[in-house]
């Protein structure tokens, strides 16, 4: 739906960003990726090098004359650019007000001045915060429960103000636990459903925070990339300056996770099925349950996940074992 056209994606490098210049690069688009690498990979976006519709800018978003020169000419931003989780936030909560409202307004000013025609980014399921209403309806949320989940929503209360300012058309979408190929599974942070699988394949117990009665709406990256293109695309005025929960509609155990996750890598491992699951602490900060309503998006945007849950660990699980067995 989208082609021919100058997309800037911040955060290029990184598990979302770089299947986002895949996905754009495929539809013929000429793609400029800005990333400082803290968390990106070169190796996401090494095959790439030498096309001739990707450019790579290597840059902070805290730095506004980056900014700048990376919108340059530029139709559209996709902002991916963050420092995500929940536990980075809690340990180091300056850094991640550093990139995620100064480095999130820089994009936007920026955005502004190069006549961007409209900026899509990433928002947050953690906005949600201490609401315990199920299903998640965009227009209620309740108190943020870490620094992470602050800096998501005034990157939505900056977006809402620079539309009704200066025009620019924002679109948030409000990730629901992305997982899928590129999702790195190492280090302190890595998201449950990639350091899963890295325990199983190594025949490791993997650890459930808790008792593994919290669930979460998975959700596959080719629903993201499907949503990022409805945003951009969308010639909905009502859909300008609103945020769309980017999710299943699924909600999803952790123990049930796991049994899936061992379920799939079976077929490839079959000693996996026995491997026993260990518990530990929760998480300070941790929402206990998530579900998203995506009747907005589908009413909006005319969204339809292309993948429930068990497609999509499918089609993880064949990717991390073919990419990441060692």
């Amino acid at each position: 739906m989208i082609s021919n056209k100058k997309i800037l994606i911040t955060g290029g490098a990184g598990f979302i960003g770089s299947n986002l210049c895949d996905h754009f690069i495929s539809k013929n688009n000429l793609i400029v990726c800005l990333d400082n690498f803290s968390t990106g990979r070169r190796e996401n976006i090494s095959h790439l090098e030498g096309n001739t519709n990707f450019k790579l800018l290597e840059g902070d978003i805290r730095d506004l004359e980056t900014c700048k020169r990376a919108c340059e000419g530029v139709d559209f931003v996709l902002h991916q650019a963050a420092l995500g989780s929940v536990p980075r936030s809690i340990n180091d909560p300056i850094t991640t007000n550093s990139v995620n409202i100064d480095g999130f307004l820089n994009m936007l000013v920026a955005a502004r001045d190069a006549s961007v025609k409209r900026f899509v980014y990433a928002a947050s399921s953690s906005t949600y915060g201490d609401s315990e209403t199920l299903p998640k309806v965009e227009d209620k949320i309740g108190k943020p429960l870490s620094p992470y989940a602050v800096t998501k929503y005034v990157n939505e209360l900056y977006a809402h103000v620079f539309g009704l300012n200066y025009g620019l058309e924002c679109i948030g979408l409000r990730y629901f636990n992305v997982y899928g190929r590129r999702q790195d599974p190492n280090g302190a942070y890595a998201a449950a459903i990639p350091k899963f699988c890295m325990q199983l394949m190594a025949h490791q117990s993997p650890v459930i925070n808790g008792d593994g009665t919290h669930s979460r709406d998975f959700t596959y990256i080719d629903n993201v990339l499907q949503m990022n293109e409805l945003a951009l695309a969308t010639t909905n005025k009502k859909a300008i300056g609103e945020v769309f929960n980017t999710a299943v509609g699924e909600q999803t155990y952790l123990n049930d996770v796991l049994s899936l996750l061992k379920k799939y890598l079976s077929e490839y491992d079959n000693a996996i099925l026995s491997i026993e699951t260990k518990y530990g602490p929760e998480r300070k900060g941790d929402i206990a349950h998530s579900l998203a309503s995506i009747t907005k998006a589908k009413h909006m945007l005319n969204y339809q996940p292309s993948h429930n849950l068990e497609k999509g660990l499918k089609e993880a699980m064949k990717w991390y074992w073919e990419n990441l067995k060692k």
